[in-house]
């Protein structure tokens, strides 16, 4: 015979308690006793009731969905992170929808628009193309991670310490020329804080120094194609000098130590190598790659833990609006590995 459905009726009988209460107890526990919630909750296991889940969200309106923008996936960074953040679900109960927007602003539009109608309850964006004004318009529970977030909620590494941490250790292995390769990122994103950071150091410590600016596009093909120009221009540039070079993330970082590879079979002894992140690219690299680490476990937790509180807050009967965004700011770990001395 097929199960019947069990209902709020059925549970009402049970435990002798009105349809009111039961409802109560699905969308407001806090308003009963323990006592009571223990009494219903033992009930809903006696008959093995299973949730409605469409029935409750168009009871209340929650959905208990989080939206996800992120820029690509082929940069490991952000693959880790969104891994990361799917894994919070154990913790917050809250379930995912994710776009992968590949920098284009108008598709990424269309994206929020997208999940603005499936009623999600809050959104985590690492997506760098819409600016945050026109984020914090959309008047939802909203944080950004590493990217412009001046109206917004954010969660970033230190990117300043960072900085200083890989440059510091390229000195400490005897390099005679520090290189540091990126995009030319605004002065308001959190990874500028990397170039300010190589710059400061290599000027206190008047260290021979690059800074190279490039566009690595946003596909694996057209970062390796950078790469691997950028490599043969050091390498004619600084023949017979000891060369550490700074990489904006443990991928690039990955590219550059298998061009290498593949040019002199080897990691040649007048070449260190620095990335950013710790992925897992950074550990798991043909010879194991030193990083700044920037605990990409801890950034996800503290993202939702932030979005929560203001989801939360929001379902208040008078919510109170954040007067400012909150900031908040995770320190890196450095990595030594086999790409430095």
């Amino acid at each position: 015979m097929e199960k019947k459905n069990i209902t709020f009726d059925d549970i009402a009988r049970y435990t002798h308690f009105s349809k009111t209460t039961i409802s109560r107890y699905f969308n407001n526990p806090d308003s009963l006793t323990l006592k009571n919630q223990q009494i219903i909750a033992e009930a809903l296991e006696a008959l093995n009731y299973k949730e409605n889940k469409v029935a409750r969200i168009l009871a209340n309106g929650k959905t208990e969905f989080v939206g996800i923008l992120i820029p690509n996936l082929f940069l490991h960074y952000y693959s880790e992170m969104l891994n990361q953040i799917l894994s919070t679900y154990e913790t917050f109960g809250y379930k995912f929808l994710v776009f992968v927007g590949n920098e284009k602003k108008d598709i990424e539009r269309q994206y929020i628009q997208e999940l603005l109608a499936y009623k999600i309850e809050g959104m985590i964006i690492l997506s760098h193309t819409i600016s945050s004004k026109e984020l914090a318009s959309y008047n939802i529970p909203l944080v950004t991670i590493e990217r412009e977030d001046e109206f917004v909620c954010s969660v970033n590494t230190d990117n300043y310490m960072g900085g200083v941490q890989a440059t510091s250790l390229l000195l400490k292995s005897g390099c005679d020329i520090l290189i540091h390769m990126n995009s030319d990122v605004p002065e308001k994103t959190p990874a500028y804080g990397r170039i300010k950071g190589f710059l400061d150091i290599c000027q206190e410590r008047q260290v021979p120094h690059e800074l190279l600016l490039v566009d690595t596009g946003n596909t694996y093909e057209s970062a390796r194609k950078t790469i691997s120009q950028v490599l043969e221009e050091i390498i004619q540039k600084y023949p017979g000098r000891k060369k550490g070079i700074f990489m904006p993330n443990d991928t690039y970082a990955n590219i550059l130590l298998n061009l290498l590879i593949k040019k002199y079979g080897m990691l040649p002894p007048d070449f260190q190598i620095v990335g950013f992140d710790d992925s897992p690219v950074s550990s798991e690299a043909i010879v194991p790659i030193s990083t700044v680490g920037q605990q990409i476990g801890t950034i996800a937790r503290e993202a939702m833990e932030l979005l929560v509180m203001q989801m939360d807050e929001r379902k208040k009967r008078r919510p109170v609006p954040l007067e400012t965004p909150i900031h908040k700011t995770v320190t890196p770990i450095l990595v030594r590995r086999e790409t430095t001395i």
